[in-house]
């Protein structure tokens, strides 16, 4: 080896050193996510108030200097107590986004015209709200059971100036907070932390899992979502999860750039339609699709596990 290229090589490696001291190096090829949230549930207080769980989750995102978005049920908000909770979301900076008035899944015996009378009743409660964007995320993630209903809603969110708010890492987090609450309405003194580690575990399971898939779908990194529920869970341990993400190498970003991505403008054709946008577009290709369980995420998958845990 010559003098010059030696010294070229000893350039490159400083050029290199200095770009992961500054932490380029790493967040270039670091998987990112951002905080979705859903439904905005508050009349469901066990051990913390709705006040306190609201200002918990809150706290947690201020200290983490990011801005979450939360897809509000209308009634949920149709009332002093719910709007005024809703009201601190806003002054935040947070994005808020459309869930339905009822909460009712397409897949049911709803019909296309019901479902899109109930996204309307629900814009009418959150349109006063500056943080309000039309982006619209399905109930329990269904888009329609049958072709004809899952393209008419389609049709009439893109004719209503809606985005897709899809998630692409889903996972079961209420179904651990149904337990959590549960323990603690039988006992406010239970220990919550062997609830906190099976969903720490649970959800960087579920993780690893829609990552994977994604770069096999898409062939690139993808911006991710991470559905998640204002409820008891996060209002103790969002903190504890948001830690964890980070000290295994991936960069927390805000709701809006992460809905940037362009893998939520896809619209998989699959039936029944719905679940992770992810696991939308494995199911369309077919030869990923054999791997793939249905319902994508269900709260019976962990509950085996919960039991043998005393969960």
């Amino acid at each position: 080896m010559n003098r010059r290229d030696f010294v070229g090589i000893a350039a490159a490696s400083a050029v290199a050193l200095g770009l992961k001291r500054q932490g380029f190096a790493k967040n270039s090829a670091a998987p990112q996510f951002a905080i979705t949230m859903d439904d905005f549930n508050w009349r469901n207080a066990v051990h913390l108030t709705a006040e306190e769980r609201n200002r918990a989750i809150l706290d947690t995102l201020a200290a983490n200097r990011v801005k979450a978005a939360l897809f509000v049920i209308g009634r949920n908000a149709d009332a002093q107590e719910g709007m005024t909770l809703l009201r601190k979301w806003d002054q935040a900076g947070h994005l808020i986004g459309n869930h339905t008035y009822s909460h009712r899944s397409l897949n049911s015996d709803i019909t296309a015209a019901e479902y899109e009378n109930d996204i309307l009743r629900a814009e009418i409660i959150l349109i006063g709200s500056n943080g309000f964007r039309k982006l619209f995320r399905y109930p329990m993630l269904k888009e329609g059971d049958t072709a004809a209903k899952r393209d008419h809603v389609r049709a009439f969110l893109k004719s209503h100036g809606y985005r897709i708010g899809h998630v692409t890492i889903d996972n079961s987090d209420w179904i651990v907070d149904s337990r959590l609450s549960a323990r603690l309405e039988k006992d406010p003194k239970a220990d919550v932390k062997p609830y906190r580690d099976f969903y720490l575990e649970h959800m960087w399971d579920r993780a690893q899992y829609y990552d994977s898939l994604a770069t096999k779908v898409t062939g690139r990194p993808v911006k991710h979502t991470v559905l998640m529920h204002f409820n008891l869970l996060n209002g103790l341990f969002l903190g504890d999860l948001i830690e964890m993400f980070k000290g295994k190498g991936w960069q927390l970003i805000g709701a809006e750039e992460a809905f940037t991505d362009p893998i939520f403008r896809a619209e998989p054709n699959t039936l029944p339609a719905g679940e992770s946008i992810v696991w939308s577009l494995a199911k369309e290709k077919g030869t990923i699709a054999k791997s793939l369980r249905y319902p994508a995420e269900d709260g019976d998958y962990e509950t085996a596990r919960m039991n043998k845990l005393g969960l």
